[in-house]
């Protein structure tokens, strides 16, 4: 394609401003905005030509004069943004088919291939973006930027109309990872509504109107607290967030202590309006909202990507529970059976206390380390590391014949645990604060 002769097919559709003369040959130089490209073509064709050069004096046809608008889209974005704090942003823009329509007619009867120069919304993202990076001094990310600005130039055609409308400012999440202890027993790790009422906390009353849930006593939950419920609001306010969600790596059940190395754990917030807490200082408001029921350690400023690593990471776990006997074992019995156990590999069809809502099936899971002594012949301790998703409750009471082999059916005598801890949560294969999903 000679490019002069191009240009002066595109001049010839006048009046088309310097921007979108200059965009259209954008594959062609570089070092150069579309502006400054086009100028420099114009005045190319009006010198080869022998003219006077001439800008046109009448609105560009093509962009309908949005790129006059850079500066004032910029201006409004970051207006908007007044009050956020974030390091990196995207800006994207909603075209209106107008315009989408004038840029083709403009290539056909310029006779321009469809592929040459750049679309006017790649620029328009990038002309506006760079002054948006200067006004705020970020950065741009088109990644996973800190938040978005929607361009909507359909909703804003004339100049001076930028209303609130016409831009769009996503604020993305912010992350904060670390590891939690719950310390007593009878907490869930996230709020339980209550299964009578659904988290209403009413009920019918018998001669009509409404009352307090007899089951949850109006509270709406099934438990008065939750792991979730005392340590997510101080993060959320230092934060200055919308809303906050927990992401755990697996949970304990309610009755099990989370002691040891802690269980790992993300706390996602939604429209963050500050993103760099510091993490020390916060961590230590936790423990004591908190109240000694859970404390935190480790918190650290994360990556989105760290939500699916928590969530889907396989872990092993190491447990200590407190057992009893249906009848009297011997120390010896009782380390034959261990020592059977120890690095076996186990057969557990869906256990009766969760069949309810999870799917049946016959999983195997591998047993990694057992150990355990008797307190008296009818009660000892048992110290298991095994597979995620072991069910260790049936390892050892053997579910009614649905754990296959158990520490019940090698001894040939019931066995119930009492009491349980969780005393080590840990990736299978890699940790799960891996730095790659950290922020620095």
């Amino acid at each position: 394609m000679d490019v002069l002769s191009a240009a002066r097919r595109v001049i010839a559709e006048d009046p088309v401003c310097d921007a979108c003369l200059g965009r259209q040959f954008a594959d062609r130089s570089f070092g150069l905005t579309n502006d400054d490209r086009g100028h420099a073509l114009r005045v190319a064709v009006a010198l080869e030509d022998d003219e006077d050069f001439a800008e046109p004096d009448e609105q560009c046809w093509v962009c309908e004069g949005q790129t006059d608008r850079y500066d004032e889209w910029a201006e409004t974005v970051a207006a908007q943004l007044e009050g956020v704090e974030f390091e990196t942003y995207q800006v994207g823009t909603r075209t209106p088919p107008l315009i989408e329509e004038n840029e083709a007619l403009l290539r056909d009867a310029a006779d321009l291939p469809e592929d040459a120069g750049e679309l006017f919304k790649s620029a328009f993202n990038r002309e506006v973006g760079k002054r948006v990076g200067r006004l705020t001094g970020t950065e741009v990310d088109f990644d996973r930027p800190d938040v978005l600005a929607l361009l909507d130039l359909e909703a804003a055609p004339f100049e001076g109309d930028l209303s609130s409308h016409a831009v769009d400012v996503q604020v993305n999440p912010a992350f904060v990872y670390g590891r939690y202890r719950k310390l007593e027993r009878d907490i869930p790790q996230t709020e339980w509504p209550c299964r009578e009422c659904g988290g209403s906390g009413k009920q019918l009353a018998e001669g009509g109107g409404e009352e307090p849930c007899d089951h949850c006593g109006g509270s709406g939950y099934m438990y008065e607290e939750s792991v979730e419920q005392l340590t997510t609001p101080p993060i959320l306010d230092a934060m200055d967030g919308d809303e906050a969600l927990f992401h755990g790596a697996g949970r304990e059940d309610v009755d099990a202590l989370m002691l040891g190395t802690g269980r790992p754990f993300v706390v996602e917030v939604k429209r963050p309006r500050k993103r760099n807490p510091e993490t020390d200082a916060l961590e230590r408001e936790i423990n004591e909202f908190a109240d000694g029921a859970v404390e935190v350690e480790g918190l650290r400023l994360a990556t989105h990507e760290m939500v699916e690593r928590v969530k889907e990471l396989p872990a092993s776990k190491t447990y200590r529970m407190d057992v009893e006997f249906d009848a009297p074992v011997d120390a010896d019995a009782l380390a034959d059976a261990v020592a059977e156990l120890d690095g076996t590999t186990v057969e557990q069809y869906t256990p009766n206390r969760v069949d309810h809502r999870r799917a049946s099936r016959t999983r195997e899971r591998t047993v990694y380390d057992i150990d355990g002594h008797l307190e008296d012949e009818r009660h000892g301790e048992l110290e298991v590391h095994g597979e995620g998703g072991l069910y260790v409750k049936e390892l050892v009471s053997g579910d009614e014949g649905r754990t296959e082999p158990s520490v019940a059916g090698v001894l040939g005598v019931g066995a119930e645990v009492t009491a349980l801890d969780v005393t080590a949560v840990e990736g299978e294969d890699e940790p799960f604060d891996d730095p790659e999903y950290l922020r620095e």
